[in-house]
């Protein structure tokens, strides 16, 4: 991923491009943005008519006791305080609705190019940085546009007003303004301040993020360990450097406030005594006064609006670093498939050559691997961990791409193929499963278009020895399983994982130790349901037990990352030195305890099973 260790300084240039990119997401409402800009120019004449109507409440009404002055004037400010209102309340709402719906299309994008990444991205990324990306750094950019509004806002209401009090007093007005400059330094430190704080900020709830996804996904872990004190102490840590951090940030912006309106009060000051001995000399009158210091008060509350408005900003130029350092990295390309649909029986799957080394690693994890697997073979891999098994069942759908060779499939090569179709075609069936928190037919149905028949669903439940559960279960196929399918056993997620593979029908099935989690009773079960599965399929076995190699048609002996041997089990116990010590290690503790079948029992059957670590996606 991109390299998320930038200077804490950003330059203008960079700063400029990331407002553009954040304001390009706003060209499709600039109709809304168009209407916000229009009532904005009406707060700003509305705020500076208000100053104006000073000088005539206090010359005509108090001191020269104009009665028809005492009605227009308190009319004039109802008015003005009413389109004031109206023109505010449609700037605010235009400016909401064009960030939500940017905060919308800014997060679906960064989900779609995310979710379209390829499996070692994740693998080297945490789940809890992507969280805080779509979810806290997103939510930043949908304060630019507006935050920019509204310092637009307050510009035009400074300058409405520097025009009332120039009109008042020209030369009280030159003192007034001279101060302006010297506020524009410290909105420009604050800026780049906040900025600095805001990215780390973002950085550090990213990393709180990650700490809470672990701990809540493996609970059962801290439990078994009893380490929740040690979690606890771990979170404890994390926080507090957010909240160091946001102390920095508030120290920061609290003392960006007084100081601008330090700077405000000088100007104030110098008003306040130049204009005295001008009312005291008889030189201006006293509503003329107050009219221009009115004036001069609301000039200075928009400068340090100003200040609030540039922290925004700053803060969602931060959130925008961070989001399009995903969406720019060139080395994060999303998976790319051929033009060919996958629509035609399976034939044959062949590995020429095929050598694949993950990125961290110096030695690979597949060594020029060859083989040939043809329709309706049942394939078994047997080896020790780290032989590359499951690397080699997870290149055939194109989970990851060979450095060299070429994966073939009915004489095309896979990457032909459009990823859609391709993945259509191969169920595969991990010992690690996982369930959507969704009702149990939507689990099995899962990656299914279209309506289905409910006979359908419970024809596959039943060949996976799943509809009996399921129909004891509170609401039956209705029944949410919560996260990961937290209410069911081992063994029953396990069968409703083999009923989505049913559903899908694929013509290759991949097992990857599909039942080494289990206890004997569940895997009794289980590999009665995967017996029902691999019927009239071509099935990929990583085998785990004695009833597994006895079935296949061939068995393959990796080592290292190759192919050391393939043949029935009598020939490569008798040749292979290797496959000798797996089977003695392995697999004849099967054969030595295997127990006579119970013809009274229908779901009897030799143990066996397989399946890939790559989760029970089927």
């Amino acid at each position: 991923m991109a390299n998320a260790n930038k200077t804490d300084q950003p330059t203008q240039g960079q700063s400029i491009h990331l407002l553009k990119r954040c304001l390009k997401y706003f060209r499709p409402y600039k109709g809304q943005i168009f209407l916000s800009m229009l009532a904005m120019g009406v707060v700003s004449l509305s705020t500076a008519g208000s100053a104006w109507l000073v000088k005539p409440a206090l010359d005509e009404i108090f001191i020269n006791k104009d009665e028809q002055a005492l009605l227009y004037v308190p009319l004039l400010f109802f008015v003005l305080t009413l389109v004031k209102g109206a023109g505010r309340y449609v700037q605010n709402y235009y400016m909401q609705y064009s960030g939500l719906r940017v905060l919308e299309k800014l997060r679906s994008e960064l989900y779609d190019k995310i979710i379209y990444l390829p499996l070692q991205f994740y693998e080297e990324s945490q789940v809890g940085m992507l969280m805080s990306r779509i979810i806290n750094d997103v939510t930043m950019i949908r304060n630019s546009l507006p935050s920019i509004v509204m310092m637009v806002r307050q510009l035009l209401t400074m300058l409405g007003l520097v025009g009332v009090v120039f009109y008042q007093n020209p030369r009280l007005a030159v003192w007034a303004v001279l101060v302006l400059p010297a506020a524009l330094y410290p909105l420009v430190w604050f800026g780049r301040k906040l900025r600095k704080y805001g990215r780390r900020n973002q950085s550090k709830l990213a990393d709180i993020s990650v700490v809470l996804q672990e701990v809540f996904s493996g609970i059962r872990v801290v439990k078994a360990f009893a380490t929740e004190r040690h979690e606890a102490r771990r979170f404890d840590d994390e926080n507090e450097r957010l909240a160091r951090l946001y102390l920095k940030q508030a120290s920061v912006s609290e003392l960006s406030s007084p100081i601008m309106e330090l700077i405000g009060a000088v100007g104030i000051g110098l008003v306040i005594w130049f204009g005295g001995h001008e009312v005291i000399a008889g030189e201006t009158t006293a509503g003329t006064f107050f009219s221009f210091v009115a004036a001069l008060a609301m000039m200075y509350d928009p400068v340090k609006s100003l200040n609030s408005y540039n922290m925004e900003v700053q803060r969602a130029l931060a959130g925008a670093e961070r989001v399009f350092e995903i969406l720019d990295a060139p080395e994060l390309t999303v998976e790319q498939g051929g033009d060919t649909p996958f629509d035609e029986p399976f034939r044959e799957l062949r590995f020429e050559g095929v050598t694949f080394t993950y990125g961290s690693k110096t030695a690979p994890a597949l060594d020029n691997v060859s083989l040939t697997v043809r329709a309706g073979e049942r394939v078994a891999i047997v080896g020790p961990s780290g032989a590359g098994k499951s690397t080699f069942v997870n290149l055939i759908p194109r989970f990851y791409e060979p450095q060299q060779g070429a994966i073939v499939l009915n004489g095309r090569p896979v990457a032909d193929y459009t990823l859609e179709t391709l993945r259509r075609n191969v169920s595969m069936v991990s010992q690690d499963t996982f369930l959507f928190n969704l009702p149990v037919r939507d689990n099995i149905t899962y990656g299914l278009s279209g309506a289905i028949d409910e006979d359908t669903v419970r024809a596959a439940a039943m060949s996976a020895y799943a509809d009996e559960f399921i129909r004891e279960l509170p609401e039956g196929y209705d029944t949410l399983l919560g996260e990961r399918g937290v209410k069911l056993s081992g063994g029953q997620k396990q069968r409703l994982t083999i009923a989505r593979a049913i559903m899908k029908d694929a013509p290759l099935l991949i097992l990857d130790e599909a039942t080494s989690a289990l206890d004997s009773e569940a895997e009794r079960i289980v590999q009665k349901a995967l017996d029902n599965l691999m019927e009239n399929r071509t099935s990929i076995v990583i085998a785990h037990r004695l009833s597994t190699i006895l079935s296949a048609d061939r068995i393959l002996v990796m080592e290292q990352g190759r192919i050391v041997d393939a043949g029935r089990h009598e020939e490569l116990l008798a040749r292979c030195p290797m496959y000798a010590r797996l089977y003695a290690m392995q697999f004849a503790t099967d054969a030595a305890n295997a127990a006579p079948a119970n013809v009274d029992d229908p779901l009897d059957t030799e143990q066996g099973a397989a399946v890939p670590a790559t989760g029970a996606t089927a």
